[in-house]
């Protein structure tokens, strides 16, 4: 194995970033908000869909958005700076 996926299990959430780093990225998905009735204060809200955000998703998809955000930092900052310096300036990349 890897020096890197070492050091991953040695993490508290190891596990959560291991499924993240061989299974890909955190794919948002759609939230249904409910209707609201209007009140005195405020006006009708119809119901619409909306792209999940870090305050409105589930408890569970939000640990894996911050796990995708941890491992993404573990990786740029394991990879040396020479390498992450050349695909940076890669158009292709």
């Amino acid at each position: 194995r890897s020096w890197f996926l070492r050091y991953i299990d040695t993490r508290q959430n190891g596990d959560a970033l291991r499924k993240y780093i061989l299974s890909g990225p955190y794919k948002p998905t759609t939230v249904l908000v409910q209707a609201v009735a209007a009140t005195d204060d405020s006006s009708a809200i119809l119901e619409h869909t909306t792209v999940e955000t870090p305050m409105n998703m589930s408890s569970e998809n939000k640990a894996h958005f911050k796990v995708e955000k941890e491992a993404i930092h573990l990786i740029l900052t394991g990879i040396g700076d020479e390498i992450y310096s050349t695909v940076d300036a890669s158009q292709t990349a």
